[in-house]
C-alpha cells in the first residue's frame, strides 16, 4: 500500500468538529424555546414559542431570554407558574407607581439657543435620562420614545415606556442656558 506524503505541500481534509447540537424542530419547522423573561412582539415569561433557528441561536438562547423547551422545564414552569405570576404582578405594581410619579413630574433642561429659540445642538433621550437621575429616577434612554430630538426651546410631552402595557408622558421644559442670558439695559 503507497503512503501518502505529509507535509506543508500536501493538502489534507481536516474533520470538522460540530461542538453544537441540533435544537429540536417544533410542529411548524421552527425550534420550541420556552421563554425565561418577556420578550417584546414573541411572549411572556413561561410561555412556549417557536421561532426560526437564527433568532434561536443568534439571539434568544445566548442572551439568555430563552431555553430549549423539554419537558422538565415545562413541568418546572407549571409548578412554579403561581409564582412567576406573583413576582410579575408585583414589579408591574412597582412600574406603575413609577409610571404615576413620572407623569407627576416636570423637568427642565437647559439648552444654548440663538435669538428665534433654535438650538445650536439637540436634547435627546440622554439627556432627559440624565435631568431625571439627578431627581432620582433610574430609567435607561430606551425607555424614552421621542419622534426626533427636540431642536427648539419650549414644553414638550415625551412619553415614557416601562413596560409593553406601561407608559408616562413627562413633561419636558427645554430653557435657554443661563450663561446666554444677556442682562438688560
Amino acid at each position: 500500500m503507497p503512503q501518502t506524503p505529509v507535509g506543508p505541500g500536501t493538502k489534507q481534509k481536516k474533520q470538522r468538529a460540530t461542538t453544537f447540537k441540533r435544537l429540536p424542530k417544533g410542529p411548524n419547522g421552527g425550534i420550541e424555546l420556552l421563554l425565561i423573561q418577556n420578550v417584546d412582539h414573541l411572549g411572556k415569561q413561561g410561555d412556549v414559542v417557536e421561532v426560526r433557528p437564527g433568532y434561536a441561536n443568534n439571539y434568544l438562547l445566548p442572551q439568555g431570554l430563552a431555553t430549549l423547551a423539554t419537558e422538565h422545564h415545562k413541568r418546572m414552569v407549571e409548578k412554579h407558574r403561581a409564582q412567576l405570576l406573583k413576582i410579575e404582578k408585583a414589579r408591574l405594581a412597582h412600574l406603575q407607581g413609577l409610571a404615576d410619579a413620572l407623569g407627576k413630574q416636570s423637568i427642565t433642561i437647559e439648552a444654548r439657543a440663538n435669538d428665534e429659540g433654535h438650538l445650536y445642538g439637540s436634547v435627546g433621550a440622554t439627556d432627559i435620562v440624565a435631568e431625571l437621575k439627578k431627581n432620582d429616577f433610574q430609567l435607561s434612554p430606551s425607555h424614552i420614545r421621542l419622534e426626533g430630538p427636540l431642536k427648539e426651546l419650549g414644553l414638550y410631552t415625551v412619553r415614557v415606556r416601562l413596560h409593553q402595557e406601561i407608559e408616562a408622558d413627562l413633561k419636558v421644559w427645554v430653557v435657554p442656558d443661563s450663561s446666554d442670558v444677556k442682562p438688560s439695559e
